[in-house]
């Protein structure tokens, strides 16, 4: 401790400390921004596409995507389909 502050999440060493948010980010990264993301409409060229593609993205996150608390797998509950080229 120094100077009486502490650390506020986790332990010093923790390597999990970020887990979570370094997961949903990488999911980010792939799934909304990606080069074959079913999100993207066309290249980003401003910072209202960027966000146009976040907001999609979180929507769909938050409200469609497949999660592990559901026993059944729903068309509406996976993940859009996504064209990749080989």
């Amino acid at each position: 401790m120094l100077e009486g502050i502490a650390a506020s999440i986790g332990s010093i060493g923790d390597a999990y400390d970020n887990a979570l948010a370094e997961t949903t980010i990488g999911l980010f990264k792939t799934e909304a921004v990606g080069r074959h993301s079913p999100f993207l409409t066309g290249p980003l060229k401003t910072i209202d596409d960027v966000e146009y593609v976040t907001m999609e993205w979180v929507d769909w996150y938050n409200n469609r995507a497949y999660t592990a608390s559901s026993t059944t797998s729903h068309p509406m509950n996976t993940r859009p389909p996504t064209t990749l080229t080989t």
